[in-house]
C-alpha cells in the first residue's frame, strides 16, 4: 500500500512554497504531540500511520524542493605544480636559449615538459650529466636559479681546466643535457633560523639565492630572519644577479644586508677590496655566539677552504679555516 504518490509530494511540495503553509507547517511540527494525542480513528476516520504519512510527506517534500531550489557552485580543482625534478632517473632537457652575462659565465635556459617546472626544496641542488659515446659519464651538481612553467635556468660559469663547463658553454639551442634532483642540501624548511650569514663566491650565490628568495617572498612565514650577505668577486663586472640583491635589500632594509668585495676594484669603489678576511666577517655578520644563528658558505674551493675547511662532494669535510678560528661551532656553518 502506497500512502505518497509522486503526484501527491508535488502537490505537497507545491502548497510549502507559500508563506502561508510554511508556517502552519512550523506549526504542524512543534503541536505535533498534542495533535497526535487528540486524534481517534473512529471519529476522524484518518488513521495515526496515515497522519505520519501526511508529515513525512511533508519533510520529505520540504527537503526535496529546498535541494531543488538551491545550485551549488563547482568547486575548482585547484592545479598541483609539478616539478620535472621528481628524483627517479634522469631527466633528458633540451637547450632553448643560451645567453653571455659575464666573459666567463652564462645564463642557460632548458624547457620542461608541459605542466611540469624545476621548482625544488630549499635548499637543494641538481645533477647534471654528459656523457659520450662509452666513456664514463662527467657529473656536477648545479642550482637552478629561475623557474617557471615551461623552463628552468642556470647561471653556470666557465672553468678552462673544468670537465664539464666547457662543454656546457659549447651547447647549443636544440642540444640536450641530462639531470637528476632535487639533491637535498640544507633542509631550510625544517631548520630555519633568525640570523643568518652567507659568505658567497662567484657562482656560489646560487643555493644562496635560493634562501633569500625563500625568506624575502610575500608567502614567506620567515619575517623575523635577518640575512647578511657578503658576496665576493673578482671584479665588478663579474657580479652576479645585482640588481635583484640590491632591490631586496632596498625593500628590506632591516632584513637583508648585501657587502659587496672585489679582488680588484676601481677607484670609485665604495665596497671592500680584498679577500673575505676576520675582520671583515667580524664587522658584518653573526658572532659566533649569537643565537639561533647560522653561517652558510659556498664558491670556489680555496676560498671555501680558507673560510671553513675543505667541503668534499659528499660531505661537509673537515671543519677549519678563518670561521674555526674565530670561534665558530661547526654545527653552525654548512657548506653548499
Amino acid at each position: 500500500m502506497r500512502f505518497v504518490t509522486p503526484t501527491m509530494t508535488g502537490t505537497i511540495c507545491a502548497a510549502l512554497q507559500k508563506p502561508a503553509n510554511r508556517m502552519a507547517q512550523k506549526q504542524a511540527f512543534s503541536h505535533f504531540r498534542q495533535y497526535s494525542s487528540q486524534l481517534e480513528p473512529k471519529k476522524s476516520g484518518i488513521s495515526k500511520l496515515l497522519l505520519f504519512s501526511f508529515i513525512g510527506a511533508g519533510i520529505i517534500g520540504g527537503i526535496t524542493c529546498n535541494s531543488s531550489s538551491t545550485k551549488v557552485a563547482p568547486v575548482p580543482e585547484e592545479k598541483v605544480k609539478k616539478t620535472v625534478f621528481d628524483s627517479r632517473g634522469f631527466v633528458s632537457l633540451k637547450l632553448i636559449e643560451s645567453k653571455s652575462i659575464s666573459h666567463n659565465t652564462k645564463l642557460l635556459r632548458f624547457a620542461t615538459p608541459e605542466g611540469q617546472d624545476g621548482s625544488l626544496p630549499v635548499a637543494s641542488c641538481v645533477i647534471a650529466k654528459y656523457q659520450n659515446g662509452f666513456r664514463l659519464p662527467t657529473i656536477r651538481p648545479y642550482t637552478p636559479v629561475f623557474e617557471g612553467d615551461g623552463h628552468v635556468d642556470f647561471i653556470i660559469k666557465k672553468y678552462d681546466d673544468g670537465k664539464l663547463t666547457p662543454i656546457i658553454h659549447d651547447l647549443k639551442p636544440g642540444d640536450s643535457l641530462q639531470f637528476k634532483g632535487p639533491i637535498s642540501k640544507y633542509d631550510w624548511e625544517k631548520s630555519p633560523k633568525k640570523n643568518v650569514g652567507m659568505i658567497a663566491g662567484g657562482t656560489g650565490i646560487t643555493p644562496m639565492l635560493q634562501i633569500i628568495r625563500s625568506v624575502f617572498d610575500e608567502k614567506s612565514t620567515n619575517k623575523d630572519t635577518k640575512i647578511t650577505l657578503i658576496y665576493a668577486n673578482q671584479t665588478e663586472d663579474d657580479i652576479l644577479l645585482k640588481p635583484e640583491l640590491d632591490t631586496i635589500a632596498k625593500e628590506n632594509p632591516d632584513h637583508f644586508k648585501v657587502v659587496y668585495a672585489l679582488d680588484r676594484s676601481s677607484e670609485n669603489w665604495k665596497g671592500i677590496t680584498g679577500y673575505v678576511t676576520k675582520e671583515v666577517i667580524e664587522a658584518h655578520l653573526p658572532g659566533p655566539k649569537d643565537e639561533d644563528s647560522i653561517i652558510f658558505v659556498c664558491g670556489p674551493d680555496l676560498m671555501v677552504q680558507s673560510i671553513a675547511g675543505a667541503s668534499n662532494m659528499i660531505g661537509q669535510g673537515k671543519f677549519g679555516g678563518v670561521l674555526k678560528e674565530l670561534g665558530y661551532a661547526k654545527e653552525n656553518v654548512f657548506k653548499f
